[in-house]
């Protein structure tokens, strides 16, 4: 059986020795280069081929440029970057699935990987089947899976559905069987390409303890994820690979906050775009604009008698922002316009948590501001000098009332932004501290 030839060549195997530097460095990237070729309208049968023997129209891409990186023994890496950046087709070619173009990639120690949910799984056989098959794949014999079965069913918690066939399992078991039989092979290096995003919370924490745990060992972790936050919590250095480059490496809070500027800095170009695009589109169909201009006063209430007409986050420097580190400080800039007589006005502002969390808000009147009366067009600022808050995305509702919360213009979400930090604390402010500690 195919079992069996799996096992024999396995037994076969014998560990070749490495070289000091070799079991320094488990994997050398050197000026690699990776291009597929996209076909346009390729023929997909040999009809087509004869009848429209002219198509095959394909364009190169060039997907990595001139990589070069190396992991050493023991280290976790984190390979970030948006969708279709290379991050990856890297780790792919670290598994040798595919090859460079150019340049080469060398690994030093048994590798182990978890690419794609499911692979290596026959969908007709047990968990408990696809355990010996999988982990023979991995190099293991047959009495070192049957030392190990009990405690990859154990981790994986799917002992009651381990004699099931696996094509009945959700994505989560999967998930969970794979990875239990993935660091349960004591591999020197373990790919991982953003399966742990599957599963419930619990699960995600064990496995994410377990990676701790095969780290502190010595086991080389490559790791691809969007969640900054577990990144941080494992990995020893982040790599940016951006356009098919590595932008930036270095301590992942570092390098995160950079990411995170960068990301902000997309969003803001593409909705000043799609603004763009949604103002030409008004002005060709009036009704429509009628419509968004409707929907839009939904998160506004009150008598409008003074309307805000611009409002604005700055920073220190008096610049657009709307991405901040924790401590620095934020400006609300305001602007209004005055059509009717406002008596006994009050200026305030509210700060949300993109859950819904109220996590600050105050007034002139809670300020203890002196009374005052609007008349004409004006506008007022609020410096924030410490803005403690905790990494998150917010929001800010700003308001003009008058008496005792009577509204004039309540705008809800009128303003977005974001807190990075370098630090991980959790919650929803900092508070200044000082650690005394006597031991």
């Amino acid at each position: 059986t195919l079992y069996n030839i799996m096992i024999s060549k396995n037994k076969k195997k014998g560990k070749s020795k490495m070289s000091k530097a070799e079991q320094e460095n488990r994997i050398v990237v050197d000026h690699v280069y990776k291009t597929f070729n996209i076909y346009m309208d390729k023929a997909n049968s040999l009809k087509e081929k004869l009848l429209f023997w002219n198509r095959n129209r394909k364009e190169k891409r060039e997907v990595l440029k001139d990589i070069n990186l190396t992991i050493k023994n023991g280290e976790a890496v984190a390979l970030i970057g948006v969708n279709g950046s290379g991050k990856s087709t890297l780790l792919k070619l670290m598994t040798k699935i595919i090859y460079p173009n150019k340049g080469k990639i060398e690994t030093h120690g048994k590798l182990t990987s978890l690419l794609e949910l499911g692979a290596g799984f026959h969908p007709d056989f047990s968990g408990r089947e696809n355990i010996y098959f999988n982990a023979s794949i991995f190099g293991l014999t047959r009495k070192q899976i049957d030392e190990r079965l009990n405690d990859i069913i154990a981790f994986s918690e799917l002992e009651q559905f381990i004699d099931n066939p696996v094509r009945t399992y959700s994505s989560g078991m999967y998930m969970r069987l794979a990875f239990s039989v993935a660091i349960n092979v004591n591999a020197d290096i373990l790919l991982i390409d953003e399966i742990l995003a599957v599963g419930d919370a619990n699960f995600q924490a064990k496995c994410f303890n377990k990676l701790r745990e095969i780290k502190a060992e010595g086991t080389t972790i490559v790791i691809v994820s969007h969640s900054l936050g577990q990144i941080e919590q494992i990995c020893d250095r982040s790599i940016w690979i951006k356009n098919g480059k590595i932008q930036m490496e270095g301590s992942p809070k570092d390098v995160h906050l950079e990411y995170l500027d960068y990301m902000n800095t997309e969003r803001m170009e593409m909705a000043e775009k799609e603004r763009a695009r949604q103002e030409a589109e008004e002005q060709a169909n009036p009704e429509k604009a009628d419509g968004k201009e409707a929907a839009k006063k939904k998160k506004r209430y009150g008598s409008m008698d003074c309307m805000f007409t611009k409002i604005n986050i700055l920073d220190a420097d008096g610049n657009p922002q709307k991405t901040f580190r924790t401590g620095e400080e934020m400006v609300l800039d305001l602007h209004y316009e005055c059509k009717k007589k406002v008596t006994d006005a009050v200026f305030g502002f509210g700060i949300f948590r993109s859950d819904g969390l109220w996590c600050y808000g105050t007034n002139t009147r809670i300020d203890h501001k002196d009374n005052f009366d609007i008349e004409r067009d004006g506008s007022y600022r609020v410096d924030l000098k410490e803005l403690m808050l905790i990494p998150a995305e917010y929001w800010v509702d700003v308001t003009i009332e008058y008496g005792e919360g009577n509204p004039v213009d309540y705008y809800k979400e009128a303003l977005r932004f974001e807190v990075v930090s370098k630090v991980s604390d959790v919650g929803v402010l900092r508070i200044p501290h000082e650690w005394t500690l006597n031991i």
